[in-house]
């Protein structure tokens, strides 16, 4: 049985992760996030408490348990915010992605059989966003520094000793235990059950990914011993201001609530690229990724949201 570690257990990808693998009879599952465990199911797995940007912990606990495969979701996903919080980016989405590259390196140095398998979470905001859908020899040019950090932790990887597979997603949305974010989708709801104007741009396009559909993706990769980089998103391509008209189109909301803006206009620190998406033939050919519509996965979120 393989050992898997995830980073970031607490937040959406890592949860939907945990719940998924913790019945899977190929792994032996060891969660860790900074601080306690917020899942509410607490059997099934190991807990460890583990914060990616203290360069000891992460030694510690990757030479306690020794992982076949480490899925690397934690990260400083609030874009503005980086932009804000440099030190505290780079620490979150780069440094601790190299503590964690060297922890690794020097248990394979320490033990000549031990070959992990690093598999590591990034985004499409690495890109421009001049056109798409993109595939995954598109070449990153990234407009923020949430996206710089992100970019420079995929070097880090790509540059290492370690087998190692990079899953690179589009705009998650979900729902968690304990949840701390929203996401656009229940921003959308939330805002229009309480006939609230919201200003949604029209000039940003993506392919917004169910939670569930990235877990898929990771463990297919881990499952295969997948290498390289793969796109793991939705496939339905639509601007922000489709998306947000298609949700209330689901919850049948009125719709003449939402107010088409441009992204010029909405002021946020950080950059946004206008046009990213994803084509996901490669992960569909070489794992068997399938991902719900967008539709589908809204029913997904609605049937989670009423047993809450």
């Amino acid at each position: 049985m393989k050992k898997i570690l995830i980073t970031g257990s607490n937040g959406l990808l890592g949860q939907k992760l945990v719940y998924k693998l913790c019945n899977n009879s190929n792994y032996k599952l060891i969660a860790t996030a900074r601080g306690e465990n917020r899942l509410v199911k607490k059997d099934g797995y190991i807990y460890e408490s583990m914060d990616i940007t203290n360069k000891t912990q992460v030694e510690t606990v990757f030479a306690k348990y020794l992982p076949d495969v480490i899925i690397n979701t934690a990260a400083m996903t609030n874009v503005d915010a980086c932009e804000t919080d440099r030190a505290g980016a780079l620490a979150m989405n780069t440094t601790s992605v190299e503590y964690q590259v060297k922890a690794l390196e020097n248990l394979m140095t320490q033990n000549p059989n031990y070959k992990p398998h690093y598999i590591h979470l990034s985004t499409d905001f690495i890109f421009d966003g001049t056109h798409g859908p993109l595939d995954e020899s598109e070449k990153p040019n990234p407009l923020s520094y949430y996206a710089e950090t992100k970019l420079f932790a995929e070097h880090a990887v790509t540059k290492s000793k370690l087998k190692w597979a990079i899953a690179r997603t589009v705009l998650v949305y979900g729902i968690v235990d304990n949840m701390s974010r929203s996401n656009i989708v229940l921003w959308v709801k939330g805002n229009l059950e309480q006939k609230k104007v919201i200003n949604v741009v029209d000039d940003q396009f993506r392919t917004p990914t169910l939670a569930e559909d990235l877990a898929d993706g990771c463990i297919l990769i881990a499952d295969k011993g997948a290498t390289g980089i793969y796109n793991i998103s939705g496939k339905d391509y639509m601007s922000i201001l489709e998306l947000a008209r298609r949700v209330a189109d689901y919850y049948k909301l009125d719709k003449s609530l939402i107010n088409p803006s441009k992204s010029a206009d909405i002021k946020q620190p950080a950059k946004r690229p206008p046009n990213t998406g994803f084509i996901i033939d490669k992960a569909k050919n070489d794992l068997g990724y399938n991902p719900h519509s967008f539709e589908e996965g809204i029913t997904l979120l609605e049937e989670q949201l009423k047993k809450q």
